[in-house]
């Protein structure tokens, strides 16, 4: 316990109270001398770091075991994560995004995101930077901001290759000795703003305008903006320090680095958003907010990363973290406070010792003792040292104790996040991550970047530990093994591999339970098939139940009669068009039927599908895929509904000939090929017909019955007949037919003379029927003398004719119809005629 440093011990004051501390969190387990010869690239939020050795400076043979450029990555402990090869040109700069992948970008404006496992996506920022060439780049979370030689500025949104944007140009020729970007989230306009001085002033350049800020304190050789980027450090040329907010209105500070003799500095960067750190050799200079200094030697040259509440400084031998003291360690610890937080730990410490004193520094505090215990909780988080983080926590667990209302849910997740910190920060896993930056990106983001590391172990227990879902480091693990295991060579040996593979990876999410069912296995066939690994995706893919994650990636492969099997077996029929549809896009026609064909009884869904979809949309599709499934009466079929959808003669003429050939291709087709053989010889008639009209009358598209029912109607009455002659109308048809065409054209005359033309086949009573259905009652009534006797009284009742219904039934002295007639007449007129002619017969 008493090995244990005191936190203040590593304190140092500044004038007006401010302390800082500088905690060593790592002995770092490389082997570097200096770090004086590598160029530098620090990640944020306690990530890794990124070296190469700086080609500007002179190494001593044999100390560089490198021939070729190549970038080391390590984590802050000083553990090699990566060793990556490069061969892609001068490498410009390097940076990191908020997910931990390292940005490099060379001369030719051709950038690669590389993750810790050496994979690597490359993207460029188009010919013009390339033939310009890339002089400087500036890489933040979310971008990049490329300068050219001729100082035109490139901006990239995001991390997915999307296009440069061309920001304004500043109006001066002469590279900028130095430049710096305000993020677009610390920007009013929500852009990235760059800041480009200029011999003695500073230009303010965005994607609209360059703003000329009219300074003369330049030039210029730093420049920084605070985490926060509202305040900017600038370092001049003759070594004055001057610290001035954003909009350059508001100036903060001054510090001659000359003064003592500093030389010239290194870096030029925030600690946290209070205090400035300038780096030389060997020594780190904090410059507070009114120009106070503090100072910290190193036995070689260190290099610093600029954290959102402090600064982290590496250099051969430890890993430091420097940073103002929070203000609730700073109740609680700083010597002489009076804080209730300070007085309730030393309560804590008495009670330990069984001291009655800890009654005594409840009860002063007792008022402000729910407050105090929230310090204390909050202090514990701002601790890197366990043994003070347990001591902080057992205080206010004490204080609590005192209480009787209080919410232990800080306190819960305080211990919580604690246990995840510190399992962060072993050196083994070398991420020395503060509480505030864990809050800031979230647990998930810290399992992440595990994840990424590969270390899936102690991510899957935090994840369980958080009750986070584990399925993106089950995902990244299964991915990572498929990586690492290499499949023999020989065909058997290789597929007992992959199906080993495949079975490790389904039994370790079956251990997993309810955690792994969430897991897309089509995600991780997909890695397994970018790596070369077809056969393991395709087993991978049996075990994935959704069949829409399924199917695409299939396609993909060009797995074509498992896509389709797949589809069809899950009756989803929007799945089953879209893997159709694919195919008929990716195959030749013959090896799109082929598969349908090879498929039989198994792709009988998909095949009706096709051909309904066809039908309406890609009858051509259709047509090809009767001829060469050889169905002959479907390909007639199709060819007969073409005809009725054809808009010229000539195109239904030529569609039902083919219908003809189709049905005569049919030995059991005959009756239908002599059926398509009389309908084209119709057509040509039709068209006859109508160039006879001259086009007024239309034949093309009416049956026979209606095509001599025109004729009739138009006056052709030899056309007529010779129409009933050669499709051999019946006759009894006929006679309707001229019935019709004739009242509809009012010719009574020439009726009446078809009437007597010969005996009427059909007798004369649909004569009458259909002139008084049609309204010609006067002309009815002269066709009922030619009908049965019987019925000519009825007849001569439906044609309106009482009299003569009466007259007939006098005739026939048919004393019981004309009462019956009597009976059911309404007409008073017609009453008294069958009264006058019933009397006669009395």
């Amino acid at each position: 316990m008493t090995s244990v440093q005191h936190p203040t011990a590593t304190w140092e004051a500044m004038d007006g109270g401010v302390f800082y501390r500088k905690q060593e969190v790592y002995t770092m387990q490389w082997k570097m001398k200096s770090l004086s010869d590598y160029i530098v690239c620090g990640a944020k939020y306690g990530g890794p770091i990124a070296m190469m050795r700086d080609p500007h400076k002179i190494v001593a043979f044999g100390t560089n075991q490198f021939s070729k450029p190549t970038v080391q990555i390590f984590s802050s402990s000083g553990e090699l994560l990566q060793t990556i090869p490069w061969d892609q040109g001068t490498i410009i700069s390097m940076g990191w995004t908020f997910e931990e992948q390292l940005v490099i970008i060379n001369d030719e404006g051709m950038y690669r995101l590389y993750t810790l496992q050496g994979d690597y996506q490359q993207f460029s920022l188009g010919p013009e930077a390339a033939e310009m060439g890339v002089i400087d780049a500036k890489i933040y979370e979310q971008g990049l901001v490329a300068l050219t030689s001729n100082i035109t500025l490139f901006e990239v949104k995001g991390w997915t290759g999307s296009k440069p944007l061309t920001l304004s140009h500043p109006g001066f020729s002469e590279p900028p000795p130095c430049w710096a970007l305000i993020e677009p989230d610390q920007t009013v306009s929500r852009h990235v703003e760059v800041l480009l001085p200029n011999e003695a002033t500073i230009y303010t350049v965005d994607s609209l305008e360059s703003v000329d800020q009219r300074l003369s304190r330049g030039p210029f050789s730093r420049l920084a903006v605070s985490p926060n980027g509202k305040w900017l450090a600038l370092l001049t040329a003759i070594g004055l320090l001057w610290v001035v907010s954003a909009d350059f209105q508001i100036s903060l500070a001054e510090y001659d680095t000359t003064a003592e003799g500093l030389g010239s500095a290194l870096q030029l960067i925030w600690c946290g958003n209070d205090a400035i750190v300038l780096v030389f050799d060997g020594l780190v200079v904090i410059v507070g907010p009114h120009g106070q200094t503090l100072r910290y030697h190193y036995a070689s040259c260190p290099y610093a990363v600029g954290e959102m509440d402090g600064v982290r400084v590496v250099d051969s031998h430890q890993c430091d973290f420097i940073q103002a003291v929070p203000a609730s360690a700073n109740k609680v610890f700083r010597p002489g406070s009076t804080d209730p937080a300070a007085i309730l730990f030393d309560a804590y410490d008495h009670f330990e010792r069984k001291s009655p004193k800890a009654n005594e520094n409840i009860s002063s505090i007792r008022p402000e003792l729910a407050g105090a215990v929230d310090t204390l909780i909050e202090a514990a988080g701002q601790e890197i040292e366990p043994y003070w983080q347990r001591r902080l926590l057992h205080a206010a667990q004490f204080g609590r104790a005192f209480l009787d209302l209080y919410d232990p849910t800080d306190f819960v997740n305080m211990g919580q996040t604690l246990k995840v910190l510190n399992a962060a920060r072993f050196y083994e896993i070398g991420i020395p991550i503060t509480y505030s930056e864990y809050m800031f990106t979230t647990p998930e983001h810290l399992i992440n970047r595990l994840t990424g590391r590969n270390m899936h172990l102690l991510a899957l227990r935090l994840s369980a530990f958080l009750r986070i879902s584990p399925d993106p480091v089950l995902k990244h693990w299964a991915v990572a093994k498929i990586k690492r295991s290499k499949p023999s060579a020989t065909g058997a040996a290789a597929e007992e591999d992959d199906q080993a593979t495949c079975n490790l990876i389904v039994e370790k999410f079956k251990e997993a339970g309810e955690a792994g069912r969430g897991v897309s296995f089509a995600d991780i066939a997909k890695k397994a098939w970018e790596n070369g690994r077809t056969r393991l995706a395709t087993m991978l893919l049996d075990h994935e139940p959704r069949a829409a994650d399924q199917v695409p990636l299939l396609l993909v492969m060009k797995e074509d009669t498992l896509a389709l099997t797949k589809a069809v077996d899950s009756g989803d029929t929007d799945l089953v068009y879209h893997v159709l549809l694919h195919l008929q896009r990716q195959l030749s026609l013959g090896d799109f039927f082929r598969l349908l064909e090879e498929g039989g009884p198994r792709f009988a869904q998909a095949t009706n599908l096709l051909q309904v979809y066809a039908r309406e949309q890609n009858r051509e599709l259709l047509r090809d895929y009767y001829f060469q499934d050889d169905r002959r009466v479907d390909s007639a079929c199709l060819a007969l509904d073409d005809a009725a959808r054809a808009e010229t003669n000539e195109e239904r003429l030529e569609a039902v000939s083919k219908a003809a050939k189709f049905f005569s291709e049919d030995k059991d087709r005959g009756f239908e090929a002599k059926a398509m053989d009389e309908y084209a010889k119709l057509l040509a008639l039709q068209k006859l017909l109508e160039d006879e009209a001259g086009g007024k009358i239309s034949f093309v598209g009416l049956s026979v019955n209606d095509t001599i029912r025109r004729c009739i109607t138009a006056g052709y009455l030899k056309r007529a007949e010779k129409i009933r002659s050669d499709f051999r109308v019946p006759e009894k048809r006929f006679w309707y037919i001229k019935l019709y065409a004739l009242t509809e054209t009012k010719d009574f005359e020439g009726l009446e003379a078809f009437a007597k033309s010969k005996r009427s086949p059909i007798g004369y009573e649909p004569f009458i029927n259909h002139l008084v259905k049609t309204g010609h009652l006067k002309q009815a009534a002269s066709y009922v003398q030619r009908c049965d006797a019987k019925a000519r009284a009825d007849l001569y009742v439906r044609c309106g004719e009482w009299r003569l219904a009466a007259l007939e039934c006098k005739e026939r002295n048919d004393r019981a119809k004309l009462e019956e007639l009597r009976r059911t007449c309404t007409n008073i007129l017609g009453q008294r005629e069958l009264e006058q002619v019933l009397a006669t017969m009395s």
